[in-house]
């Protein structure tokens, strides 16, 4: 998460825990990115789709900024969900190395509105990859000054 006002920290814990079946407490920290905004983090292990379920119950709050990522498994592909006021909801689908993976209809689709003078392919490309979101969110992932930092050595 972000960033979330006060008001709304519970509300996301229960969302969040509604999915995942178990109580759920996040440990909220200010965000200077957005003053009067809490931010927080959370790894969670749930069932193929679960990424999605958690995205859906997150998104009908306006003034939440987010991502939900699960990794590929054995399964399914990898997802990362991310959400903005500003832009709404992007999904992505993501490869074992983290690589968004786009459809090759969704590159058609891009293709013809550029070669038809809607857009521009670059920015059918940049849509297509998250760019907006990821310009977006950026100032807001980091964490600020006392934030827990999880380190990964190794990854199974």
């Amino acid at each position: 998460m972000h960033s979330a006002p006060r008001a709304l920290c519970p509300h996301v814990e229960w969302a969040v825990a509604g999915v995942l079946g178990t109580r759920v407490n996040l440990d909220w920290i200010r965000q200077p990115a957005a003053p009067g905004t809490w931010r927080s983090e959370f790894s969670w292990q749930g069932q193929a789709g679960t990424a999605s379920k958690l995205a859906s119950a997150l998104r009908g709050w306006h003034l939440l900024r987010f991502e939900v990522t699960a990794e590929p498994c054995p399964t399914a592909e990898g997802e990362r969900y991310s959400c903005t006021p500003d832009l709404g909801i992007f999904h992505a689908v993501t490869g074992i190395h983290g690589d968004i993976l786009i459809p090759e209809d969704r590159l058609r689709a891009a293709l013809t509105r550029s070669q038809q003078g809607e857009t521009d392919l670059e920015a059918e490309i940049a849509k297509l990859l998250g760019k907006p979101w990821d310009d977006e969110l950026e100032p807001f992932r980091y964490a600020g000054e006392g934030a827990p930092v999880r380190w990964l050595h190794q990854v199974v």
